[in-house]
């Protein structure tokens, strides 16, 4: 399976994740399944949520996990806001097909807590902001045995 996406979906993606650098950047991305891939219609900047509640109610996910307070290494995403965008999405005839976010000064490879906290349907695409400049941009889903494999991004040419 791969994600398709035009170059402005990437600027506004790249550029999201460097305005907010050194923290990291989160949004969703809406568009249309078919057999073979994504279509990604819009990528919505959202606001990292991520705060000392989001930090107890994800440690319940796993009592092992060490998670910090601080939103250079965290992401969250409001349910409120998951809820306003799956329903104008749905509006629209669209779905929510994945998220989007930034590791700063860190790969674009999925954290531990990517996997714990992923969901199977979902395009995660990771942007690495090294230094406030996004570098790498790779795309990730996650597999039958809940293990992220990458997936393809296929840039299309606007007509």
């Amino acid at each position: 399976m791969s994600i398709r996406l035009t170059v402005e979906h990437l600027r506004l993606i790249c550029s999201h994740a460097e305005s907010t650098y050194p923290h990291e950047c989160c949004g969703l991305l809406l568009g249309k399944l078919s057999q073979d891939d994504k279509i990604l219609v819009e990528a919505i900047a959202t606001e990292n949520d991520w705060n000392p509640t989001a930090a107890a109610d994800f440690q319940a996910i796993d009592p092992n996990l060490n998670l910090g307070t601080q939103k250079n290494t965290y992401y969250t995403i409001a349910p409120e806001v998951m809820l306003k965008v799956q329903k104008e999405a749905r509006d629209r005839q669209l779905d929510i097909i994945g998220i989007y976010h930034s590791h700063p000064d860190h790969p674009a490879i999925p954290s531990e807590f990517d996997r714990l906290c992923g969901w199977q349907a979902y395009s995660y695409i990771i942007v690495s902001v090294l230094q406030g400049k996004a570098r790498d941009v790779l795309s990730w889903s996650l597999d039958d045995n809940h293990q992220f494999q990458p997936e393809e991004i296929v840039v299309e040419r606007l007509i």
